[in-house]
């Protein structure tokens, strides 16, 4: 059987920096996030980007909110923004197409969600930017599964809160009029309304 000291590999030094005989080997401990470059505000804006996406408004105003200085808040921004972690037009994109699927949201709506989130109006132009037809089309589903629920109403009222309905999702007067014309149409089957 062998000791452990027949097992270890042998070491080769650099010329001069044989430790003396004696010294132990200690290891050098592994770097710290400091020592890597990384700082508080690093982390703290890369914990908030991990939670959620967000725009660079609202990360510089919680990052200000925190208590850093504004010239630091700027750099690291610039610096998120150079390596890709923080893109506007990506985030609004994105953001707006959750907002159409998830909540049925027309243009109107999704413009005042994104200038809510201070994204720019480059950014919001792009990312709203749907035809005609795609917008009246998810007013259309939106209007007839909501019809669906309206079956004892009367014509009249059911209209109205249909109308409603759509232009809360922020659609607009000719996309909703279409829409509920559709919706409401006597057809082969569904709700009737008198």
């Amino acid at each position: 059987m062998t000791s452990p000291e027949e097992r270890l590999a042998p070491v080769t030094y650099l010329f001069g920096e044989r430790p003396e005989q004696g010294a132990q080997d200690v290891p050098e401990p592994a770097p710290s996030v400091d020592d890597l470059g990384f700082t508080d505000l690093n982390n703290a804006a890369m914990r908030a980007l991990g939670r959620r996406g967000m725009s660079t408004d609202e990360l510089r105003r919680l990052l200000r909110d925190k208590g850093y200085e504004t010239d630091d808040v700027e750099a690291e921004l610039e610096r998120l923004e150079r390596v890709g972690l923080l893109d506007d037009a990506a985030y609004a994109e994105s953001l707006a197409e959750r907002l159409r699927d998830r909540k049925g949201l027309g243009r109107s709506a999704l413009s005042a969600e994104l200038r809510r989130r201070g994204l720019d109006s480059a950014a919001i132009e792009a990312a709203t930017e749907t035809s005609r037809e795609d917008e009246l089309e998810r007013a259309k589903e939106l209007a007839r599964s909501r019809a669906g629920r309206m079956g004892s109403l009367d014509r009249e009222t059911a209209e109205r809160r249909l109308s409603a309905f759509l232009m809360r999702k922020g659609y607009g007067g000719s996309v909703v009029s279409a829409a509920v014309s559709e919706a409401l149409r006597p057809p082969s089957s569904g709700p009737v309304f008198r």
